[in-house]
């Protein structure tokens, strides 16, 4: 079968689905992730089988480290997906929510009511829990999904698409309403991108080459998961110790995510009494320091920062470290060479902390937090599709709520308008 046309029915199955997934009973759906979290947990050593053929074939083809960090479903990862299923199916219900209704002066009642956006398309790579978290928040939120992920976890995501399709099915739902792209052929993404009027919503994970090849491509609205240019600044007024149990774990807790510290931004007044401690942990952790100039006054180890390694996102054990002059110039930093993603002010000052607050621009801004929190799990969402670095129509970690949409609802008695 041709590409464009192995694609296309996908899509048309999906459309279908979403169409009976809509009107979709909160309980009939809840049964579905809660099935599936039985067949993840029942089936975990089939989970690690295929896993470790994507694990095998990834080192064959020179993946680093940080990418197969990603792609390694642990133990401990599953029983995590598991944990996040249940979570969502605990979640409320928004469709169907009314919001905002009130009385006009005629006697109309008007309001909003949350609706399904129709079929998502999630085109991701390397992690496979991205294939449970879409297909859960998908499925709760009354949207069908196709999932496209990455050549390097095809096995790993196959067998959970599998397993969700059966348990959708399971529930007495229409088992289409979760479409697995099985093929590796890369124009599958572009045939992807051309299916105006089926997908409803494309949603691009992963580097920043997929993200912009994408954004150009699409006939279908894109919501971009753009880099994780994420930085922590400590100022002036910091608790040295917090700072320091703060930055280590933004940066090497796990070092290949979007969340991951990549630029470490210190007050000159503090820089001679914290970056000598923090320095010297991150290097016994394997961290290599890329400095400004006078970052390397204090460490002299530290190789040299370049102008682009102030906008890469390493997601690796890679840092880059500024000593600035003040919160003017942390901000003016984070602004001109942030992704929009997560920045963390370490600070004991209110003010700083609120004027950081307001003037960071970014979609999750922290006070004295890792950046690592900036999670759909962390923020009560149950999972995340993603982290919009963009303002409409969601920002930050995406959770049910950022999966609808609202239709107007009116009643009346009779008005009529004259």
């Amino acid at each position: 079968m041709e590409i464009r046309d192995y694609i296309r029915r996908k899509a048309e199955a999906a459309k279908e689905a979403s169409r009976k997934l809509a009107f979709a009973s909160t309980k009939l759906k809840d049964e579905a992730l809660l099935l599936m979290a039985e067949k993840v947990e029942e089936r975990a050593e089939e989970l690690r089988k295929e896993n470790l053929k994507d694990l095998e074939e990834g080192r064959r083809r020179g993946l680093s480290s940080a990418m197969l960090d990603r792609l390694e479903l642990t133990e401990k990862r599953i029983k995590a997906m598991a944990k996040g299923l249940r979570e969502v199916a605990a979640l409320p219900d928004p469709v169907g929510m009314v919001e905002r209704m009130v009385r006009r002066p005629n006697g109309l009642l008007v309001g909003k009511m949350r609706v399904p956006l129709g079929v998502i398309g999630i085109i991701y790579e390397s992690r496979p829990n991205v294939t449970v978290d879409a297909a859960s928040l998908c499925l709760k939120s009354g949207n069908a999904v196709v999932l496209r992920g990455g050549s390097e976890a095809i096995n790993s995501n196959v067998a959970l698409a599998t397993m969700f399709r059966e348990a959708v099915e399971e529930a007495g739902l229409p088992g289409d309403a979760v479409q697995m792209v099985e093929t590796t052929d890369r124009r599958a993404v572009t045939e992807m991108l051309k299916c105006e009027g089926l997908i409803d919503l494309i949603i691009p994970r992963g580097g920043k080459g997929l993200i912009r090849t994408v954004v150009e491509e699409s006939l279908i609205p894109v919501i971009k998961h753009y880099e994780g240019i994420c930085h922590v600044y400590v100022h002036e007024d910091a608790d040295l110790e917090m700072a320091e149990t703060i930055a280590f774990n933004a940066k090497v807790q796990r070092p290949g995510v979007c969340n991951a510290m990549e630029t470490l931004l210190v007050h000159e007044k503090v820089a001679g009494d914290f970056l000598p401690k923090i320095g010297e942990k991150l290097r016994e952790a394997g961290v290599e320091i890329r400095g400004c100039e006078r970052t390397r006054e204090v460490l002299p180890w530290a190789g040299e920062a370049t102008e682009e390694d102030w906008r890469t996102e390493y997601l690796d054990l890679i840092l880059s470290v500024r000593v600035v002059d003040g919160l003017d110039q942390a901000v003016e930093h984070i602004n001109t060479y942030g992704s929009a993603h997560t920045d963390a002010i370490v600070t004991r000052s209110y003010e700083a902390a609120w004027r950081f607050v307001r003037e960071v621009d970014s979609s999750s801004v922290m006070v004295n937090a890792s950046t690592r929190f900036s999670d759909g799990g962390e923020y009560g969402l149950g999972a995340e599709i993603g982290i919009s670095t963009d303002k409409l129509h969601a920002r930050g970690p995406m959770g049910l709520e950022e999966l609808t949409t609202y239709k107007w609802v009116v009643y009346g008695n009779g008005q009529i308008r004259t």
